[in-house]
C-alpha cells in the first residue's frame, strides 16, 4: 500500500473526486501544455451529472481559465471509472494535446487504461488487515508501532492534517451563513455546540463537531479529505469531541488519526471510496469505519478489538447510496456525517466490549462492499437521478 498521507488530503470542498479531483487533473494538464491558449474540457458521467452542483466547471475554470469551454457529456460512459473527463488543449485554434482522466475518488487521478491500484511508492508490505493482524502478532507490535515502522515520516504530516482538522470545527461552529446553492440550507453546527455547551453531552458535542466540518465544506472551505471531502465530517467531529471531553493528549489523537487512515487506506487499496464508483458505503461507510477503528483505539482496544470496530462500521453501512439532492454535497450528506460519527462511537463501545473474536473479518466486509457497489444501480451512485436526489426541493428538511 502507499502511504496513509494519500487518504488525508488538505484541500477546498465540497468533493475529492468532483472538485479536488479535476483541479488536479486540470493542473497537470496545463502545465504540460504550457503554450496553449485555450481549453476545453468534456465531463462524462458523474461528473457531467453532479458536475454544477459539485462545482466541478467552476473548478475547471479556474485552473484553466475562464475562457475554458466546459461540455457536460450525458450520454457517453467510460467502463474504467464513472468519474471521466477529456482535456484539449489548443494553439492558435489548432489542437495540440488530448487526455482521457478518471477522478477515482478521494482526489486521486487515473489515466485510461492505467492500472486503477497503480501506486507512486508501496511503502507498506501488507494490503489487507488480515495480514497486518498476522504480522502485528508475529512481531508483538500495536497497529502505531506497525504504521510508524514502515510509514515514518506520517506522524509528522499528521500534525498538519490535526491542525486543519481543528480549524475547520472552529471556523464551523461559528458560521451562521446559509450554504451556497438553490436548497438554501441552514448551518446547524453552531445551534448544535450552543445546545452542547447547555447540556453537556457527548453525543451533543459529536453532532456540533462533525456538522461544522461538513458544513465547511459543502461551502467550499478547506477540510481534510477522511476519506472524502463527502465525508470529510465523520472522523474529526468523534475524535476531536471525545478530545474535548475527555482531555486526550494531542498525541493519542493523532495516533487515532494514523489508525483511521490504515483502514481507510485498506478500503482504497482493495475496493474504492468513490460515491460514484461504489455509493456512500465507500465514502460514509468507509469514515464510519475509520472512525470506529480510531475511537476503540482511543478507548484501549487491542489489535483485534480496533479490526472488529473498523469490520462493523463498515458492515452496517453495506449498501448505502449517494443520492444528492439538485447534486450538492448537502442533503443528505451533512447529517449522514453526524449520524456516522455518532454510530461510531457506539461501535466502539461495542467492540471494546468484546474479546475482539467475531465471525466475519473486516476484509471480508471490504470484498462485500466492492462486489454491492459493482451491483448498484447507476442511478444510486452520485448521478443525481434516484433516490433521496429525486424529492422535490420543497419537501426538503
Amino acid at each position: 500500500m502507499e502511504s496513509i498521507k494519500k487518504i488525508y488530503k488538505i484541500g477546498f470542498g465540497p468533493s475529492s473526486s468532483h472538485t479536488m479531483g479535476p483541479a488536479i487533473a486540470a493542473r497537470i494538464f496545463k502545465n504540460k501544455n504550457s503554450i496553449a491558449d485555450n481549453f476545453k474540457v468534456e465531463l462524462f458521467g458523474s461528473l457531467a451529472l453532479t458536475g454544477k452542483g459539485h462545482l466541478t466547471d467552476y473548478i475547471l475554470k479556474k485552473e484553466l481559465g475562464e475562457k475554458t469551454e466546459i461540455i457536460f457529456n450525458y450520454e457517453q460512459l467510460y467502463s474504467y471509472h464513472p468519474n471521466a473527463m477529456k482535456f484539449y488543449a489548443y494553439k492558435n485554434q489548432e489542437l495540440i494535446d488530448e487526455w482521457v482522466a478518471f477522478s477515482i475518488g478521494g482526489g486521486e487521478i487515473r489515466s485510461l487504461n492505467e492500472p486503477r491500484n497503480a501506486m507512486t511508492e508501496k511503502i507498506y508490505a501488507h494490503s489487507t488487515f488480515n495480514q497486518i493482524l498476522a504480522y502485528t502478532e508475529e512481531n508483538k507490535l500495536t497497529i502505531v508501532e506497525y504504521i510508524e515502522k514502515f510509514d515514518k515520516e506520517l506522524f509528522i504530516y499528521l500534525k498538519e492534517v490535526y491542525e486543519s482538522m481543528k480549524k475547520s470545527i472552529n471556523k464551523g461552529i461559528k458560521e451562521t451563513t446559509i450554504l451556497p446553492g438553490r436548497l438554501k440550507l441552514a448551518r446547524k453546527a453552531g445551534s448544535f455546540y450552543q445546545k452542547y455547551l447547555d447540556d453537556n453531552r457527548l453525543l451533543t458535542l459529536i453532532y456540533a463537531y462533525s456538522l461544522a466540518v461538513s458544513e465547511q465544506n459543502a461551502s467550499g472551505d478547506v477540510i481534510v479529505t477522511a476519506p472524502t471531502c463527502g465525508s470529510s465530517g465523520v472522523v474529526p467531529g468523534a475524535l476531536f469531541a471525545l478530545k474535548e471531553y475527555n482531555n486526550i493528549p494531542d498525541n493519542k489523537i493523532i495516533n487515532a488519526l494514523a489508525i483511521a487512515g490504515l483502514v481507510g487506506n485498506i478500503v482504497k487499496t482493495n475496493a474504492s471510496i468513490s460515491g460514484a464508483e461504489v455509493g456512500c458505503q465507500g465514502e460514509i461507510g468507509v469514515a464510519c469505519s475509520m472512525a470506529s477503528a480510531a475511537i476503540c483505539y482511543l478507548l484501549g482496544g487491542n489489535n483485534h478489538q480496533i479490526e472488529y470496530a473498523a469490520e462493523m462500521g463498515l458492515e452496517h453501512n453495506l449498501g448505502m447510496t449517494c443520492d444528492p439532492v439538485d447534486g450538492m454535497v448537502q442533503i443528505p450528506c451533512i447529517e449522514r456525517n453526524a449520524v456516522a460519527a455518532i454510530s461510531a462511537y457506539n461501535i466502539a463501545n461495542y467492540a471494546i466490549m468484546t474479546d475482539g473474536n467475531h465471525y466475519i473479518s473486516f476484509d471480508n466486509v471490504v470484498d462485500v462492499m466492492k462486489e454491492t457497489g459493482l451491483d448498484l444501480h447507476s442511478k444510486y451512485k452520485e448521478t443525481s437521478v434516484g433516490g433521496l436526489a429525486k424529492i422535490n426541493n420543497h419537501e426538503r428538511n
